[in-house]
C-alpha cells in the first residue's frame, strides 16, 4: 500500500491540488476513485466513514485523515519541506492567496466551469454572475502576477498549487484566459514546466 491515499476524482480541480503537490514533492502514493457524480460523497457510508463534509480530497496518511485542500497542502508542505514558507511573513503570504482561491479564485470559477462547462446549463443569470465575479478574481491575480514568476516571487509555493486547481481544465466558461488574463497564463505555463508535473486527467484516472 503507498504511504499516502488520497480520495479523489479527476474532474475535481480542489483534489487536484493535493494530487500535483503528491506527486511534485515524489510522494509514494495513490488516487481512491470517488463516484461524485453518482452521489458517492452525499451517502451516508462516505460521511460517516471518510468525511463528514461530504466532500473530496481526503488525505490519508500515518493514521490521519485530512480534508479541505488548503489544509492538506498545509499538511504536505510541512511533512516534505517542499512549496512551504521560509519564515513566518511567507507562512501569513501563503495563507492570504490560499483564503483568497477558496473564497473568490476557484470558488466562482469552479461552479461556473461545473455549471456552464460541465452540466452544459447555457447561460443564466447564475453563470452570467458567477462570470463577472471570476473574471473580477482573475484580474486581482492577472494584476499581481505581473513582474513576478510566482505568487511570491522567483519559487513556486502552496499558495501556487493552490490557485491552480482549475487551470488546466478546459471545459468552456466563456472566460479566454490567454486573451483576457495574460499574466496568468503565462503563470500556468510555468507550473506546467515544473518537473513531475502532469495533468489532472493524469494524476487522477477513472478506475479501470
Amino acid at each position: 500500500m503507498a504511504e499516502y491515499r488520497l480520495h479523489c476524482f479527476k474532474e475535481s480541480g480542489n483534489a487536484y491540488k493535493a494530487a500535483l503537490m503528491l506527486e511534485l514533492c515524489g510522494c509514494d502514493w495513490q488516487p481512491v476513485w470517488v463516484d461524485f457524480f453518482n452521489g458517492q460523497t452525499r451517502g451516508e457510508a462516505f460521511r460517516g466513514d471518510v468525511n463528514e463534509m461530504g466532500e473530496a480530497p481526503v488525505l490519508e496518511h500515518q493514521g490521519q485523515r485530512l480534508t479541505q485542500s488548503g489544509v492538506i497542502l498545509d499538511y504536505l508542505a510541512g511533512v516534505t519541506g517542499k512549496f512551504g514558507p521560509r519564515n513566518d511573513a511567507e507562512r501569513r503570504e501563503i495563507l492570504r492567496w490560499i483564503l483568497f482561491d477558496n473564497h473568490k479564485f476557484t470558488s466562482y470559477y469552479a461552479t461556473l466551469r461545473f455549471l456552464f462547462g460541465l452540466q452544459k446549463t447555457g447561460e443564466t443569470p447564475v453563470t452570467e454572475f458567477l462570470r463577472t465575479r471570476a473574471r473580477g478574481a482573475y484580474g486581482i491575480v492577472d494584476k499581481h502576477l505581473a513582474g513576478r514568476k510566482f505568487l511570491l516571487g522567483d519559487r513556486p509555493t502552496i499558495a501556487d498549487l493552490s490557485l491552480a486547481g482549475y487551470v488546466f481544465y478546459t471545459e468552456p466558461t466563456g472566460i479566454d484566459r490567454a486573451k483576457e488574463f495574460p499574466n496568468v497564463e503565462a503563470w500556468a505555463a510555468r507550473i506546467a514546466a515544473l518537473p513531475r508535473w502532469k495533468h489532472p486527467h493524469e494524476l487522477m484516472p477513472d478506475p479501470a
